[in-house]
């Protein structure tokens, strides 16, 4: 108990935060109509789910994606921003297809997580491509295995021209 306590106070409080983040803005090369807001639709292609929990943590009270105005819709005619996870996996890859052809125009794609990017663990699989890009056309792209939340935060903010 003495040990636990002491690292939560070598730790620090878990909920501080380390000044404004939002003062050097960037431009963007976002329309000006989607700086404000951004409806994404979140899609997983084949993941091992670590990224899929990772942008659910985003919306939890720490991170709270809804008040920096990004916000996650059920449905790709509702979304301007697809996030995509995992590999690409061969049963997967018609439907993410249809799901970015599904969207209206302007639309951007996402590759969330390494395997996303490359391919990550499952890089060399028989049944999934070498990542989302692959198949889509790719605007971001945020490593890591999973991505931290803090890292998702800031390349969205930097899409959007907030940070």
């Amino acid at each position: 108990m003495l040990n636990l306590l002491l690292r939560k106070l070598k730790m620090g409080r878990l909920t501080e935060k380390g000044g404004n983040s939002l003062t050097n803005q960037k431009p963007s090369k976002l329309p000006s109509s989607f700086r404000q807001s951004l409806q994404a639709r979140h899609l997983d292609c084949g993941s091992c789910n670590g990224c899929d929990w990772e942008l659910t943590a985003l919306g939890n009270s720490f991170y709270d994606h809804q008040h920096l105005g990004i916000d996650f819709v059920a449905s790709p005619r509702h979304a301007d921003l697809l996030m995509c996870t995992g590999p690409g996996s061969t049963q997967l890859l018609m439907a993410a297809h249809e799901t970015y052809e599904a969207m209206p125009r302007p639309k951007w794609v996402v590759a969330v997580g390494d395997c996303a990017i490359d391919g990550g663990v499952f890089r060399g699989a028989y049944a999934c491509e070498e990542g989302i890009g692959k198949v889509l056309t790719v605007d971001v792209e945020i490593p890591g295995c999973p991505p931290k939340p803090e890292d998702i935060i800031k390349a969205l903010l930097e899409f959007m021209g907030k940070r």
